[in-house]
């Protein structure tokens, strides 16, 4: 993703006002690729800044399922590249759902991993209290091998954690019997489309037959929370933009632009509202992981969207948190996530499984994404173009 810097090699981070920025330096998930003998293809495209739109100024990626749908931002080129078999495997960055949305969009699985699991040192932020680096690929077992290597503090970034990293690809076979699936009936179907609340429904089904206990459970209130992504990304992208912005602002696409004149203005009693949510969610979610191992529930709400509907939500203020609901939350507690592909809509277009685990749970995410591949076929599927 082209917010990696790469030494030598151009790093816009999809925004004008980086079109000429050579870094010296390769960011510390570069060189860890480089080390472990990754050959890199190239920089792969993204909307401005991590944000939800394109800059006008650059070429935008095109679903390879259907050029008239959405991609998933932000990382629509890693999405692209991985889904059309362009390479084994790209990196993507979250911070409000820019892993999940392109591989939910485009048929692919992500993995985002727990905060700070994956060093951030050298990678452009968007919002750097919410950003995670990881990988996206065709099958679990990749992920799980590009995050063996990825993974591991780097004192280069302040969140970076200590724990010590196991190997993921070495437990992919340990299966899942007994392993405690919680799932919220109406945060999981309420308000997604009906091929997407059946495909979650032969998910499980596949899980249980795998060995998985199905569980209910009652997550924690999201809605306020999601609500206030927009606010706490606002504030920390113009501290990460000041250096260009508004000095530079004219050479900014509308909708990033607008984010960043947003924040001056910005409450600080919203802001700590916000930043109490956050810590309310997290911990009431802590809470939840005492009785269940994982969570499931879609990755996005829609299979992927006509890009009309998402053009006329970029360019407007519509309210976007009822299609965060999945996303935004995780980020918010430092989750890690696994996205993988879990059936096909009546358009033909994919449909997206997410596992939620508890901090530093990675490997029994990939355990259960894997157990999930090997009783069904959809990470095969390849688009037609």
């Amino acid at each position: 993703k082209d917010l990696c810097d790469t030494a030598g090699v151009r790093t816009t981070a999809g925004t004008r006002v980086r079109a000429d920025s050579i870094p010296t330096e390769n960011a510390a998930v570069v060189v860890r690729l480089r080390e472990a003998g990754a050959v890199l293809l190239g920089k792969l495209a993204m909307t401005e800044g991590a944000f939800i739109e394109h800059h006008p100024d650059y070429a935008v990626p095109v679903n390879p399922w259907d050029p008239s749908r959405w991609t998933g931002v932000s990382s629509s080129g890693s999405g692209v590249a991985v889904a059309a078999g362009l390479c084994y495997g790209a990196l993507g960055s979250d911070t409000g759902g820019s892993i999940r949305f392109p591989s939910a969009c485009c048929g692919v699985v992500g993995l985002k991993p727990t905060y700070g699991r994956v060093p951030l040192s050298g990678v452009f932020p968007l919002a750097p209290s919410l950003d995670h680096v990881g990988p996206m690929t065709r099958s679990v077992a990749d992920a799980a091998s590009l995050l063996g290597v990825l993974a591991g503090y780097h004192a280069g970034d302040p969140g970076s954690l200590r724990a010590a990293v196991p190997d993921y690809a070495a437990q992919l076979e340990l299966g899942i019997e007994g392993v405690r699936i919680g799932v919220d009936e109406r945060y999981a179907f309420e308000g997604v489309a009906a091929d997407v609340a059946e495909a979650l429904r032969e998910a499980l089904d596949v899980l249980r037959e795998q060995g998985a206990r199905v569980v209910p459970i009652r997550m924690p209130s999201w809605q306020e929370l999601v609500q206030s992504w927009t606010l706490v990304c606002s504030a920390e992208a113009a501290v990460a933009h000041r250096e260009t912005f508004p000095a530079r602002a004219d050479d900014y696409g509308p909708a990033l632009r607008r984010v960043l004149e947003a924040a001056p203005v910005l409450s600080a009693i919203d802001l700590a509202a916000a930043l109490e949510l956050r810590r309310k969610f997290s911990g009431e979610l802590q809470g939840v992981f005492e009785d269940v191992d994982l969570i499931a529930c879609p990755s996005v709400v829609m299979a992927a969207p006509p890009l009309e509907l998402m053009a006329a939500a970029a360019a407007s203020d519509a309210d976007t948190s009822p299609f965060m609901k999945f996303t935004a939350p995780f980020d918010f507690s430092g989750s890690p996530t696994l996205s993988v592909p879990a059936g096909v809509s009546p358009e033909g277009l994919p449909l997206s499984l997410q596992l939620v685990g508890r901090h530093l749970d990675e490997a029994l995410l990939c355990r259960a994404g894997h157990a999930f591949e090997s009783a069904t076929n959809w990470h095969t599927r390849h688009p037609p173009v």
